[in-house]
């Protein structure tokens, strides 16, 4: 099962539930102390934050974990010629979460 942005997981915090800006923070501080690999996209014409999560993830609702690491808020900001930084190991990041 894909970890949707737009839920709100339980099992995370016995104390709470962590929203969807609480998890992207966490990756974005996570990425920022090194704890998390990635690798360099240049975007062309034809891809896409969802098509590229779906290629290497297997999911490409997982497309918000690459925008939070790129510092994209939203996957149509990314025209061609965007560089991006996609995580290499998706499981890493989503335990972040």
């Amino acid at each position: 099962m894909a970890v949707s942005r737009y839920q709100k997981d339980t099992i995370i915090s016995a104390q709470g539930r962590l929203a969807t800006a609480e998890g992207v923070v966490r990756i974005r501080q996570a990425f920022a102390a090194g704890r998390i690999a990635t690798r360099e996209i240049v975007l062309t014409e034809s891809q896409r934050l969802d098509g590229i999560a779906s290629e290497l993830y297997g999911d490409g609702r997982l497309w918000w974990v690459i925008a939070a690491i790129s510092g994209i808020g939203w996957w149509l900001q990314a025209p061609p010629g965007t560089r991006i930084l996609v995580p290499t190991d998706i499981n890493a990041v989503l335990g972040l979460v």
